[in-house]
């Protein structure tokens, strides 16, 4: 079985992150994707909504998308929720981790090089880039050109090895960062989080 994880810190979870996931999803046709809330962000300052409140927005944003389900596995632990340290995790519960597809956007990964264990990390799992606005997964080749050699364009097949597979598909132009800025000057969040989220966010008073 096929499966994609994507993690972040959904603070909140909005229509780019489920875009990005949903295109990973098709490309290589997974058999399912778990969004997993980090509980400590390594590279970036601490979330504003607890950790329960970004869990129940994931648990949210997946309902009524088939094959999607949402993880704590990074919310068990304490300190900063690494990569490598949630592939350990999943390596002692008995995943077959050369099955696990790893989902970010582009402009996520185009940092790669900063993340904790790299590039070793690269040699555990799959990893898949998908295209944000103003940054397409193809520019991946020419900013890391050191992992060129693994990095391989969608549609295609799935090697053995652990592959950086590139999709190229439209995602919403939305960030996490937006929406709390919107929410806290009393603009509407409309079409930038599922309805499911915009309703807890203003029953739960965040962000504002």
């Amino acid at each position: 079985m096929r499966r994609g994880f994507l993690g972040g810190t959904f603070d909140p979870i909005h229509c780019g992150h489920l875009d990005v996931a949903t295109a990973a999803k098709r490309a290589l046709d997974l058999d399912g994707v778990d969004l997993v809330p980090a509980g400590m962000p390594p590279h970036r300052r601490p979330p504003l909504a607890a950790a329960a409140d970004r869990l129940a927005m994931a648990q949210l944003a997946a309902r009524g998308l088939p094959g999607f389900a949402v993880s704590d596995l990074e919310m068990q632990v304490e300190g900063p929720s690494y990569t490598s340290a949630t592939l350990d995790r999943l390596a002692s519960r008995g995943f077959d981790l050369t099955r696990l597809f790893l989902i970010t956007g582009a402009d996520a990964f185009r940092d790669i090089p900063t993340w904790k264990d790299y590039p070793h990390l690269l040699d555990r799992c799959h990893f898949v880039a998908v295209s944000r606005p103003g940054c397409p997964a193809r520019t991946l080749i020419a900013a890391l050109p050191s992992l060129a050699d693994r990095m391989i364009e969608t549609p295609c097949g799935v090697p053995t090895r652990p592959s950086i597979f590139l999709v190229d598909a439209p995602t919403a132009a939305v960030s996490s960062t937006e929406v709390r800025r919107r929410v806290a000057s009393g603009e509407s969040i409309e079409g930038l989080v599922p309805d499911a989220v915009a309703t807890y966010i203003k029953g739960r008073h965040l962000y504002a």
